[in-house]
């Protein structure tokens, strides 16, 4: 109970009892099992670093807020609306921040690092201070190392976990993010950013929704894009509804494209990016928020992986929408391996013999029959308006899981919007195209900085 309430190293807790020892009976006192409120505390930062961090802000010139997952965890989505409406500081969002502000705001940038928004991206470069709250700056965040090029940028790193809070030689403001974002606005009264720079912000909130509207309309042919499909699920549903993925090429598109309506809507395992999440999580959300639709998209790779929790939403009566975009095989590590000048590496579903009649064809595999077979109820959708009236019979749907199966084309991508991730490319090759990517490669290594 001290890990599961500490919001320090709050986490799942698994308690393993050996067979014996689960048929024996034991005499422990009642007081010992008896009902009890746990009270999390909020923890507070140093004062001393607090005056320090609000002196810093009030010399910015171009600052920037980073909403990590701390924001949600703290339940400080209010607290970092009335920070930001205050100040006027603009807000981009990691995977786990995503909802922290409605997606419209006009100090919402949206995604920020390798699956960020033109605006975040650029606003991230030139910020001179970066106020960090709950993110641990992954990978992605960050943009491996290459998002923030300010040449004197300091960070603030508002974080409940001390290893966190220190990094990028940051200000640490170790402690509850609400609690902190809370007492830091009482030391920033009077402060607002600049009139231009916030104008800045709001056009390229304005932008950005354009782009997302242009995405999800795309009229992409003979086959749907992704992102037109991402686009008919956020249109279509309520802004109350819950969208779950975790892997894939999905994850990248839905932190840029997704509208985020409610702080609690959009649910990303991106931690570990785990293949065959999506279903099994999908359905604990939906025992989360009964109250709640809740939509599960997924690729045919992770559906391939774990599928099995259907049967379980069948058993209960458990109502999850499942969105299947077949694309034929591994789309988003065989895009990866494509942009660094290989080819592939075997992730379309073929047959591989080439001496048979079929090889090079795509391999018969039907996802709405299986998803039939486990109980689902099942829709094909082959368009746009096939997948709209796909989901409006899903939404009155009354019982289990509903299954709703897409053919996509894997090589309609959305953009990189002036990001980079560091994906190592081999340093001796003699394919050209290879040779091409790690020139580049190196090029993009030169703009990482390490604090």
């Amino acid at each position: 109970m001290r890990v599961l309430t500490s919001p320090a190293e709050t986490g799942a807790v698994t308690l393993a009892l050996p067979q014996d020892v689960q048929t024996e009976a034991f005499d422990y006192p009642l007081d010992f099992l008896r009902k009890r409120v746990w009270h999390i505390p909020r923890s507070r930062p140093d004062r001393t670093q607090l005056e320090r961090a609000a002196q810093v802000i009030r010399q910015a010139r171009q600052p920037l807020i980073i909403a990590g997952g701390g924001i949600h965890y703290s339940d400080a989505t209010g607290a970092l609306l009335e920070f930001v409406n205050h100040t006027g500081i603009p807000s981009a969002e990691t995977q786990a921040g995503k909802g922290a502000l409605p997606y419209d705001h006009p100090a919402n940038l949206g995604a920020v690092g390798v699956t960020g928004t033109l605006g975040a991206n650029r606003i991230a470069r030139e910020a001179d201070v970066v106020i960090g709250i709950g993110t641990r700056y992954s990978d992605f965040t960050t943009a491996s190392k290459t998002a923030f090029q300010h040449p004197n940028v300091v960070f603030i790193n508002i974080n409940v976990a001390e290893f966190d809070a220190y990094k990028h030689n940051a200000i640490p403001l170790v402690g509850d993010a609400r609690a902190a974002l809370e007492e830091l606005l009482v030391l920033l009264d009077g402060y607002r950013v600049d009139e231009q720079y916030r104008a800045q912000a709001a056009a390229y909130n304005r932008d950005w929704d354009a782009e997302v509207e242009r995405i999800y309309t795309l009229e992409h042919g003979p086959l749907i894009s992704q992102g037109e499909v991402i686009g008919v699920v956020n249109m279509l549903s309520q802004p109350r509804d819950v969208m779950l993925c975790a892997a894939g090429s999905l994850p990248g598109d839905l932190h840029k494209l997704w509208r985020t309506r409610d702080p609690k809507g959009y649910h990303l395992e991106y931690g570990y990016s785990c293949m065959g999440y999506e279903i099994a999580g999908g359905m604990g959300a939906k025992l989360a928020a009964p109250d709640r639709e809740v939509y599960v998209l997924v690729g045919d790779g992770s559906y391939l992986m774990l599928n099995s929790e259907i049967v379980t939403m069948v058993q209960e009566h458990l109502k999850v929408i499942i969105v299947v975009l077949d694309n034929h095989g591994f789309a988003s590590i065989g895009g990866l391996s494509k942009s660094v000048g290989s080819d592939g590496f075997g992730t379309k579903y073929r047959f591989r013999d080439e001496s048979e009649a079929l090889a090079g064809e795509v391999l018969p595999v039907d996802f709405a029959a299986n998803a039939a077979s486990l109980g689902a109820t099942v829709y094909r959708a082959c368009n746009r308006s096939e997948l709209a009236g796909a989901m409006l019979a899903a939404q009155e749907h009354q019982g289990g899981p509903v299954c709703i199966v897409i053919e996509t084309d894997r090589s309609q991508r959305v953009g990189g919007y002036e990001s980079w991730w560091d994906v190592a490319v081999a340093e001796v090759s003699t394919n050209p195209e290879v040779e091409a990517s790690r020139q580049q490669y190196e090029q993009a290594k030169r703009k990482q900085r390490y604090f």
